[in-house]
């Protein structure tokens, strides 16, 4: 599934203008608020869902080569982190929808979690 699907299908806010992956597979999804198991399991190609909106998640997504960040409960990031994300080219958007309502929709989808 393109990230530019999920986006429109989930009503998504991005949160990085100008970085473009609306075109890009997404490989799969992953759940975590704890970097340190995002930066273990994390799925290159993938999306992670969390509550946190620290400039680290960035750095862990990077480091994980995952393409966007989603962002639940209606938390955003402050413009430094937009910007780094920019900088470093992921995505983030924003939904008011809680974690485990975005992973529901986003199996429903299709998007399945990283093989184990």
């Amino acid at each position: 599934m393109k990230l530019g699907d999920i986006a429109r299908e989930l009503r998504l806010t991005c949160l990085t203008p100008g970085v473009d992956h609306a075109d890009q597979e997404v490989a799969a999804g992953y759940v975590s608020d704890l970097l340190s198991d995002v930066l273990a399991n994390g799925p290159a190609g993938g999306v992670l869902v969390t509550v946190q909106v620290h400039l680290n998640v960035v750095a862990v997504v990077v480091h994980a080569e995952m393409t966007a960040v989603l962002f639940a409960h209606g938390r955003q990031p402050d413009e430094a982190v937009r910007a780094k994300a920019i900088e470093e080219g992921v995505a983030l958007y924003a939904s008011e929808d809680s974690a485990f309502e975005i992973v529901g929709r986003l199996h429903a989808l299709g998007l399945r979690g990283p093989a184990v």
